[in-house]
């Protein structure tokens, strides 16, 4: 199995980004604030930034290091990395595979069926654990509901019906966030999912995680060979990794929003760390941007046993895991897409 690397995440806005023999130097002004080898390097993602030198990158494309860009929100703007070390016949299958309704009307609904049954078993764990503190019942009726849908993902027929079992899943789903909250309920209230902006804390803190991890999931399917760009459900767009967003449909549940949740539940963050715009906007400051990173790298760095693979990782090679199944798959050494289901 692939060995975890370190993403560089640079968060301050007024860093410059230069190189020096095989460092990333970090500096500002004429002061300089950290320095990193390539070699344990992963990918750079910049939030907000002053500017990076054109050796840097230069550099970063050698290693294959990808640069990810985002706003200051965690927004996606661009990606960049160099010479793709895929297999043209893996990428040909890929692209023929996506021109195929059937055959991306398979993978899709793998996919959506295993971020239908996460979420289900994410309400399962509250429900186990929690029983004394949240409407069990409730969330046992959303549970069940979770379960027709999911069975009713592997029957549909078309991505346009996939589509709408998967909102009413969403729905359902986020509909019972809130009662997963169980510290700060006052300060981290969620009513409904809202992104570009959100407008409230928790909304603030998925966006931010989100676009992390589908920044993660494009890089380890470049890394197995696959264009991220060139998805099965997501359509086409310019600049839009449409086969991460795909693929992370399945880690949304049991990677981002648990960790969201641990991070309210563990009073790890407080409404200090959170500011809000005239538009009604909400921000993370850039100090706790850092803290949110730091926990998300150690989160990273937890083990657990694959359900498929049956093999012992990090949870920061999930994405991989599933990034190797699905080349498999297109290679025809498997049967069928076995996506990532976690209880």
């Amino acid at each position: 199995m692939r060995q975890l690397r370190n993403t560089l995440y640079v968060t301050m806005p007024d860093v410059y980004l230069s190189v020096s023999n095989e460092n990333i130097v970090i500096s500002r002004e004429d002061r300089t604030l950290a320095r990193y080898p390539f070699h344990n390097l992963e990918d750079i993602v910049l939030f907000s930034y002053l500017g990076m030198s054109p050796k840097l990158i230069q550099k970063c494309m050698e290693h294959s290091i990808g640069i990810c860009y985002l706003t200051a929100s965690g927004r996606f703007i661009a990606r960049m990395k160099g010479e793709s070390k895929g297999n043209i016949l893996l990428r040909r299958k890929q692209y023929r595979t996506a021109d195929d309704i059937a055959a991306s009307l398979s993978i899709a609904k793998n996919i959506i069926a295993a971020k239908i049954y996460n979420e289900k078993w994410t309400l399962e764990r509250y429900i186990r654990q929690y029983a004394q503190r949240i409407d069990v019942e409730r969330l046992k009726n959303v549970s069940a509901y979770l379960s027709e849908l999911l069975k009713k993902a592997y029957q549909v027929k078309d991505v346009a019906e996939l589509r709408g079992i998967e909102g009413a899943a969403q729905a359902a789903y986020f509909g019972c966030f809130d009662d997963m909250i169980l510290n700060q309920k006052e300060d981290f209230k969620f009513e409904t999912r809202s992104r570009r902006p959100p407008l409230n804390l928790v909304n603030a803190m998925l966006s931010y995680v989100y676009s992390l991890l589908a920044n993660e999931t494009a890089s380890a399917l470049e890394a197995s060979g696959l264009d991220a760009y060139a998805g099965f459900m997501h359509t086409d767009r310019p600049g839009r990794v449409s086969l991460a967003l795909d693929l992370m449909e399945e880690f949304r549940a049991p990677i981002a929003d648990r960790f969201v949740l641990s991070l309210i539940n563990m009073s790890q963050m407080k409404k200090e760390d959170f500011s809000c715009q005239d538009n009604g906007a909400v921000l993370i400051h850039d100090d706790s941007k850092k803290k949110m990173i730091k926990l998300w790298q150690e989160r990273k760095q937890e083990t657990i046993t694959h359900p498929f693979l049956n093999a012992k990782i990090e949870w920061g090679l999930v994405p991989f895991s599933q990034a190797m199944l699905l080349a498999r798959f297109l290679r025809d050494d498997l049967d069928g897409y076995p996506p990532f289901m976690w209880k």
